[in-house]
């Protein structure tokens, strides 16, 4: 658990190491920072939803995954999970109650944002309800398209 927790924060923070070597960063206006509030809402109601393509439109192409019961995965394999969890959804194996993010905290490096929130679910699999929280960590970029999620990375809170 530490190992993963340790392995997010080194991604994270080369990441921000990367994005951050621009001789002169470019700034975000105070409208495209408000923006990325809106677009987390609405990527958090599409994962909700389970709507592949709301959620397909608002990650980049080298999108990293990393829940803290496993290591980090790409775009594709993130993908293959949504579908196989689509499945459980449309069979009734799977029902989401409420995904309620909280708690959010924005930290910009020019046209890179780390956000990171408090995240509570309750979902109904196969007829027994779980309660979940978790601490997140995400972090989106400012593109020619708008604002994208770029990487996650979970931690289960006990």
């Amino acid at each position: 658990m530490r190992l993963s927790i340790f392995l997010g924060w080194t991604f994270f923070i080369a990441i921000l190491l990367c994005c951050s070597c621009e001789t002169e960063p470019q700034q975000l206006t105070q409208k495209q920072k408000d923006e990325l509030k809106l677009v987390i809402d609405k990527f958090n109601a599409a994962f909700a939803n389970s709507d592949i393509e709301i959620i397909d439109s608002l990650i980049v192409e080298n999108y990293v995954h990393t829940n803290g019961s496993s290591k980090a995965i790409d775009r594709k394999k993130w993908f293959n999970y949504l579908d196989s969890r689509n499945g459980d959804i449309a069979s009734g194996r799977l029902k989401i109650n409420s995904y309620k993010m909280e708690n959010i905290q924005f930290e910009f490096f020019g046209k890179t944002s780390v956000v990171t929130a408090k995240v509570s679910t309750s979902i109904d699999k196969n007829g027994e309800i779980k309660k979940s929280e978790y601490r997140v960590t995400n972090l989106w970029t400012y593109t020619d398209t708008g604002w994208k999620r770029a990487a996650f990375h979970d931690g289960k809170i006990k």
